[in-house]
């Protein structure tokens, strides 16, 4: 059963019909009237919809009902956006007026008369079309309902590494003594053996093989490991490259064919005792996994290979030892499990009612861990009794009783979401499973759709954004955070998860391929699943002409995309409300002139094409566009010369030829709104930021691998909303072009919080404004590694200690080191490495130092920094 969203969709509408553009809009263009008519009806229809939305999954009326709304509602969303494209076109025409002289020098110009006229019979067709949906409400016996659209505060913090702790993990102690005891036998018949786990999803069958992984007995035992998830397609190509991706590191084989991996794989296990792990496993072919078996049989005697997967059919396929069928937990394992998910720490104790219902709500779960988890997640804020027991006596229990019990918890985690947050969780099915998703790409999916709800306080898209993403992660619908640099992280949603995504999202969201006949008209989010792109491009043509009023083409499998720009061209012609347009890893030459006919689109990734060379500048045109992704699109010679007019873009990923990214292309410098930006393998770029004469918002800079890169411009002082500084592997930049003069120059990084230097070799010193401006006072991470020629840290300052008399120091280093530190009051981490000119002392340390210190009164804050690799240092300093 599809979710109909249809009272979130409403509710975006009505916001923006209530907005002072719009109104303004209304009033110029004489649609005033229309538009308020539209807004009231709307209005009653909105305040039933809750009720409705309830009542759909037992009355197919309602059902259908709900499904009419939505389509004008999707229409009356792409006609507002219309009128903010031309309020926002006129901006840049004009820029520098207040939005009422802006409508008005539109409502004068030669075009407006017919533009008009057009949209005010939209308008008013889309006002009819409501009123007959709002006549027939009365069928229902509709009441007015409250929507729950808070976001609960966690006090636990979530995960930040993909390691699982043998701590959090009940009742799988047996499992796992059986499984470290398999692995380390060795066979008589074959060098390698295959051991198959197997149990239904949900069941901790992924957790299990984590805990046996990262077993001391297990790392110990195996020269080799290596971990590679599966999920649906078995392709062995894909697969090889996986696991040399685990051997090899970050070595780059792409572009190899099966035969060509084949040598490397064969040549890297040879002689090696290994352990690989075959997670979530769902391939019956036979002749498929014999293919990969047979590159892996060169390791020694006593090589393993773990199998897990949910099909005794794959257990037969793979396995040399017998299935070990994994069962559920006992209900005193669950209740331990759904204790610790629903109460804080001794918590549980104090309400001996809510732990008799929740004994009640574990028989329920028959025995799934996941199942347990969800529901005492989801319960952690309530104490409540009526709250426990609406989830007991849930009618959803019943509804699902043929069904397995498990889908049926998770719906209700689903059901007890705020309304905002179920589409943007529902539309995470257009991804495929065991996708790592990154948080800052996520935010910008669900911005380009519309999903991000300002709350009224000025908040940014990002940091709302980043509020929603918290909340699925503390009711364990996201899971497995990996997290390298603060504020950026990755992290998954389990299989089972994914399935309750797509149950609620189909069939607007669905993943196709060009073979599928029947495709629902309903479909607007589409992802190509395909392994190889179809023969004849006229194929591929004649299946767009299949799908209609898409906002979302994704393409999900490696090296299957866009060759020609002809696709790309029937795209633009045939979906004019597309929002999201990932053409990631397509290998066309030229984007269409025609690109700028997509006015609605909000997101558009072209990365890794290693054969555009130029975009047009109609592309300019996109005045809604807030991401644009260009990363490694190594033959990129410039951007477009009018990339200034594209006002509303937000994140800017790149890898182009140009030398001078802000010098030569002024109006670089106009894009207001960029928050992040990420320049990749930019191999010829010498100077940033040159001749930037205003404050820029820039939240996020990462420059990565631009060996050409000599200094940052000193007009890096306009990025005073800059919080994130990352700059790796620039192997000529000595950093600044020239010290600060003025007071005004090491005052403007009031905002820098995470500050990373990595393998900058001509790097000698740290910038003054580190230490001397208002830096000091909100850096509170910093990572320095393999600055081989960095000599010294700011030295040239005074103690603020309270008490100097505590602090001994024997290190001409790390006196001056630690008052660095200090200086820095909110300091929370601190990472040095392979900085071998620091200090000048005796003793050479080779394997590192962890030093946690904690500061005394309220001038240090530092909780805990670590030193690798800085081989003059003599001592640490004490503290008593």
């Amino acid at each position: 059963m599809a979710e109909s969203f249809a009272f979130a969709i409403a509710e975006s509408v009505l916001g923006k019909l209530g907005s002072t553009l719009i109104q303004e809009v209304g009033l110029a263009w004489g649609v005033k009237t229309e538009l308020g008519e539209l807004k009231d009806t709307l209005s009653t229809i909105h305040a039933l919809l809750l009720d409705a939305e309830e009542k759909q999954a037992t009355n197919l009326q309602i059902s259908d009902w709900l499904g009419k709304l939505k389509l004008v509602l999707y229409d009356a969303e792409d006609v507002l956006d219309e009128f903010d494209y031309e309020a926002l076109r006129q901006q840049v025409v004009a820029s520098g007026s207040s939005i009422r002289s802006k409508v008005r020098s539109f409502v004068s110009s030669p075009n407006s008369l017919a533009f008009r006229l057009k949209m005010g019979h939209r308008v008013k067709n889309i006002r009819e079309r409501l009123d007959k949906i709002a006549a027939d409400k009365s069928k229902f016996n509709l009441s007015v309902g409250i929507a729950n659209t808070r976001v609960v505060q966690r006090e636990r913090q979530r995960e930040t590494h993909s390691f699982v702790r043998a701590s959090d993990i009940i009742g799988r102690d047996d499992d796992k003594e059986n499984i470290v005891g398999l692995l380390k036998q060795s066979s008589d018949t074959e060098n390698v053996s295959v051991i198959p786990i197997v149990g239904i999803g949900g069941l901790g069958k992924t957790t299990l093989a984590k805990l046996v992984y990262n077993d001391e007995r297990v790392v110990g035992h195996f020269s080799i490991k290596m971990w590679v998830c599966v999920s649906d397609e078995f392709d062995v190509k894909k697969l090889v490259k996986e696991i040399l991706k685990e051997i090899k590191g970050d070595e780059n084989y792409s572009d190899f064919s099966l035969q060509q991996l084949q040598s490397p794989l064969r040549n890297a296990l040879d002689g090696e005792k290994f352990l690989l792990v075959l997670d979530d496993v769902w391939n019956t072919d036979r002749e498929k996994w014999l293919e990969l078996k047979d590159l892996l049989m060169d390791g020694a005697i006593g090589s393993k290979i773990l199998v897990t997967t949910r099909k005794k059919a794959v257990a037969s396929i793979m396995g040399t030892f017998p299935m070990q069928e994994l069962r559920g937990l006992s209900l005193e394992d669950c209740s331990s499990l759904f204790v610790k998910c629903a109460f804080k720490d001794g918590e549980d104790e104090q309400h001996p009612n809510l732990l008799k219902i929740g004994d009640q709500i574990i028989e329920k779960c028959a025995g799934v861990p996941l199942a347990v988890r969800s529901l005492g997640t989801l319960l952690y804020s309530k104490r409540d009794e009526r709250d426990w027991v609406s989830i007991k006596e849930s009618e959803i229990w019943k509804l699902e009783q043929d069904e397995n019990r498990i889908m049926a918890a998770l719906k209700l985690s689903y059901y007890d979401l705020p309304h905002h947050l179920r589409q943007c969780f529902a539309l995470c099915s257009v991804f495929p499973k065991d996708f790592e998703f990154a948080n800052v790409n996520l935010i910008s999916f669900w911005m380009a759709q519309g999903l991000i709800q300002s709350s009224g306080q000025n908040a940014r898209m990002e940091d709302i954004g980043e509020s929603y993403i918290n909340e699925l992660l503390s009711r364990s619908l996201f899971q497995d955070v990996k997290q390298n640099v603060p504020g950026i992280y990755e992290f998954k949603m389990h299989d089972l998860v994914h399935d309750l995504a797509i149950f609620f999202a189909q069939p607007e969201c669905l993943t196709l391929n060009f073979h599928n006949k029947d495709i629902p008209k309903r479909v607007q989010h589409v992802a190509f699943s395909d392994n190889d792109w179809p023969e004849e491009e006229s194929e591929a043509l004649r299946f767009l002409e299949k799908l209609n009023n898409i906002r979302t083409i994704d393409f999900q499998m490696e090296n299957v995309a866009p060759r020609s720009n002809s696709f790309v061209t029937a795209c633009v012609l045939r979906f004019k409300c597309i929002r999201v347009l990932d053409l990631t890893e397509s290998s066309f030459e030229v984007l269409p002139n025609s690109i700028d006919s997509l006015k609605h689109l909000r997101f558009l990734s072209l990365c890794d094409n290693k054969r555009i060379k130029k975009l047009p500048n109609s592309i300019c045109k996109l005045y809604h566009l807030q991401t644009l992704i260009l990363t490694n699109c190594s033959e990129l010679e410039e951007l477009p010369k009018s990339i200034g007019s594209m006002i509303s873009l937000r994140m800017l990923f790149l890898t182009m030829k140009q030398r001078d990214l802000f010098g030569k292309k002024r109006e670089l410098r106009c894009l207001n709104s960029l928050q992040h930006l990420q320049l990749v393998n930019c191999l010829n770029l010498e100077v940033l930021f040159r001749g930037m004469e205003s404050r820029f918002a820039l939240r996020i800079l990462v420059i990565y691998n631009c060996p050409s890169l000599v200094s940052l411009s000193h007009s890096i002082k306009f990025l005073n909303a800059l919080e994130h500084l990352e700059i790796n592997g620039c192997e000529k930049l000595e950093f600044m072009d020239g010290e600060a003069k003025e007071q005004e120059d090491i005052e403007s990084f009031g905002s820098l919080q995470i500050l990373q230097f990595q393998d900058l070799p001509l790097l000698e010193a740290l910038p003054r404004w580190l230490l001397h401006g208002p830096t000091s006072n909100t850096l509170h991470h910093l990572m320095i590694s393999s600055c081989l020629n960095l000599k010294a840290l700011p030295t040239d300052v005074e103690l603020d200690l309270e008490d100097q008399s505590k602090l001994l120091f024997s290190s001409s280093l790390l006196g001056p080191l630690l008052a660095f530190f200090c200086l820095i009051k909110l300091l929370g981490f601190v990472f040095i490495s392979w900085c071998w000119l620091l200090g000048s002392c005796s003793l050479r340390v080779q394997f590192g130092i962890v030093c946690i210190f904690i500061g005394r009164g309220d001038t240090i804050f530092l909780i805990s920094f670590c030193l690798f690799d800085l081989w003059d240092i003599s001592c640490l300093p004490f503290s008593d």
